[in-house]
């Protein structure tokens, strides 16, 4: 049964230019050049004034203040008017002459050169190239390619070889018996890095173990590999020396052996890689006992709309009562001068925020900043900051979980400041930064033979001061990854 009736509602929309804001503040630094190569890209009424520098008079541009330079950088030598072809662009999709057009007026040669790509095997062409010199046979071959497919990221063999049966009759139409697959698997774990193909981490340890030389040392951490493998992993050292005879001597450099084996062979020659590169956001300096923030300079790109293209607008603006096409084509380029000056507005609302958000993390945590000693970190929440700047919760989230700050103490995530608050039993109350601070302190100082067990610390912090739970202290200790006491046991 149909109904028709009333309702009012009370909506709140993010407009476009709202969406576009949100998503460059979450961006970091690292990603925003890469943002901003791709506007410039899809949009040709936007342009980088550090590009058009090249090859215009400086004088031309004397106002470079980012807060200005929407409006003020419009003045230039070169007319490029006739460049542009407003009904050649709006025919481009299907001309489908993207890659030659930007060959032509892209990238600049000496960029490129700055940016070089390193060309290195990756873990599973090193793989491939030791199989191609073997000696084997085509039905070998293959059925040793469709092993080293099947390895995940860290080198083990996690699918079985009745599954490795299953995919080679029905992906490569190869018959292989258990025994081939078993045989060619021994092959490949013969191949460097050494430990690959294993199927789990006591065949992994042990494969690199037996490509030793066979010392009375390395013959002890085989057998304890092979036998004694869960005791080893939990420490209980004392079972160790009973079951193998041996004293705390010849067990610490048993495990020391062990200890330099590798139990991820499939990142062996991809750690480096591996490595994120921070570029931080924001600087702090200490200036005798004044700190100075500044914004990394990639936040604040010198971007304007094009001179050309406002002329483009104007020009068919002028003709477009008379044309229908000419109506369409300035419909066009309003769309892309708009997204111009939405793009640098967004710009522009991005580093203002970033600012007004860092000082205000600054100003609130500035005895740390002068000292970087962490006991000066005060309880923090991102409320707090909210209320200080006057803007959400979530933007100051958004700003907090992905931008980094250097300072004169290391390059740090801006959401690290942030901590509760713990309350002593003076009443004072502390950032629970300064509890884990004491803690890391406590256990780096430990003896390592007798490490201090969760009710120990507990009654150290009480000792001074902090009342906290020992579910608590061991909730600490987990968030900075220090295992417990047990297993911090060295011989």
């Amino acid at each position: 049964m149909l109904r028709q009736n009333l309702q009012q509602k009370l909506l709140q929309k993010l407009s476009p230019q709202q969406i576009q804001f949100i998503k460059l503040l979450q961006i970091p630094t690292v990603g925003l050049d890469a943002r901003i190569k791709e506007e410039l890209e899809e949009n040709p009424a936007l342009e980088d004034l550090s590009l058009v520098n090249l090859n215009d008079p400086v004088e031309e541009y004397p106002d470079k203040d980012p807060d200005t330079q929407e409006f003020n950088a419009e003045e230039t030598g070169n007319d490029e008017f006739d460049e542009f072809n407003v009904d050649d662009y709006l025919q481009e999709d299907s001309i489908n002459d993207y890659g030659s057009k930007y060959e032509q007026n892209g990238d600049d040669e000496e960029e490129r050169k700055e940016m070089p790509i390193a060309i290195q095997s990756s873990f599973y062409e090193t793989l491939q190239q030791q199989l191609d010199l073997a000696p084997i046979s085509d039905k070998d071959f293959a059925v040793g390619r469709q092993i080293i497919g099947s390895l995940d990221d860290d080198g083990y063999l996690r699918r079985s070889i009745t599954s490795l049966l299953d995919d080679l009759a029905f992906s490569q139409n190869v018959i292989a018996e258990e025994e081939e697959v078993e045989d060619m698997l021994k092959l490949i774990q013969s191949f460097e890095p050494a430990g690959v193909g294993a199927r789990d981490l006591q065949e992994c340890l042990l494969i690199q173990l037996r490509k030793k030389e066979q010392t009375p040392v390395i013959q002890k951490a085989i057998k304890v590999v092979e036998n004694y493998l869960d005791e080893f992993t939990r420490k209980h050292y004392d079972k160790l020396e009973r079951s193998l005879n041996m004293d705390s001597v010849e067990l610490r450099e048993v495990i020391a052996e062990i200890l330099k084996l590798n139990p991820k062979p499939g990142d062996a020659g991809e750690t480096n890689t591996k490595q994120l590169q921070v570029i931080p956001d924001f600087h702090i300096s200490n200036n005798e006992g004044t700190l100075i923030l500044t914004l990394n300079s990639q936040n604040a790109p010198e971007l304007r709309v094009s001179r050309s293209y406002k002329e483009m607008f104007e020009h068919y603006d002028k003709a477009s009562q008379k044309d229908k096409k000419l109506k369409e084509a300035v419909q066009f380029v309003k769309q892309k001068l708009d997204s111009a000056r939405w793009f640098i507005d967004a710009i522009k609302q991005r580093q203002q925020t970033l600012l007004k958000t860092m000082n205000a993390i600054m100003q609130y945590q500035y005895e740390y900043f002068l000292t970087g000693d962490e006991r000066n970190l005060r309880p923090m929440i991102l409320k707090d900051i909210a209320d200080k700047i006057g803007m959400d919760i979530s933007t100051v989230s958004r700003v907090a979980n992905s931008k980094y700050v250097q300072t004169e103490f290391g390059t740090f995530l801006l959401k690290s400041f942030f901590s509760e608050a713990i309350q002593m039993e003076s009443g004072e109350e502390v950032s629970n930064k300064e509890v884990k601070k004491i803690l890391e302190e406590c256990i780096s100082n430990e003896d390592k033979q007798h490490p201090l067990a969760d009710e120990r610390l507990t009654e150290i912090l009480k000792e001074k001061g902090y009342n906290i739970a020992r579910r608590t202290v061991a909730k600490y200790r987990e968030a900075m990854n220090i295992p417990v006491a047990r297993l911090r046991r060295e011989l």
